[in-house]
């Protein structure tokens, strides 16, 4: 890819190493989960050149890429980080409030009784069905 020249943004996905597949490539950007320089694409074909800012949302991060170059294969990971410069912002902080740390903290144990509690819940119900009908 030289001067001008465009890629389509699929195969720069795939050569990226954004995603495993072609076709994963060519879902994640028909799909609406790819921005060229802040506009919406819905297209596989839709052309990418150096340059061009993308923002792509997956499943549970969004990536930011400044396009570099344009890829000829998809080859090693250290090959495909020469196609683009990663401008996300940092993750937060690990120790920062997790989902974790949300839920509420149950003792051990509390939860569903052990065998030996339910026999012991098992023979009270017993003992108290035969002292209801004498």
């Amino acid at each position: 890819m030289t001067g001008n020249d465009r890629q389509r943004i699929d195969k720069w996905l795939f050569f990226a190493r954004v995603v495993k597949s072609r076709s994963l490539a060519a879902k994640l950007a028909s799909g609406g989960n790819v921005r060229v320089n802040k506009d919406k694409i819905d297209q596989a074909s839709h052309g990418v050149k150096p340059g061009d800012v993308l923002t792509i949302t997956l499943d549970r991060r969004i990536l930011i890429y400044k396009v570099l170059s344009g890829g000829i294969r998809r080859g090693p990971a250290e090959e495909a980080r020469t196609l683009y410069e990663d401008i996300s912002p940092p993750p937060p902080p690990k120790d920062a409030m997790s989902r974790l740390d949300l839920l509420p903290r149950r003792d051990a144990g509390s939860g569903r009784p052990t065998k030996r509690e339910r026999r012991e819940v098992d023979r009270l119900m017993k003992s108290r069905d035969d002292g209801s009908e004498d």
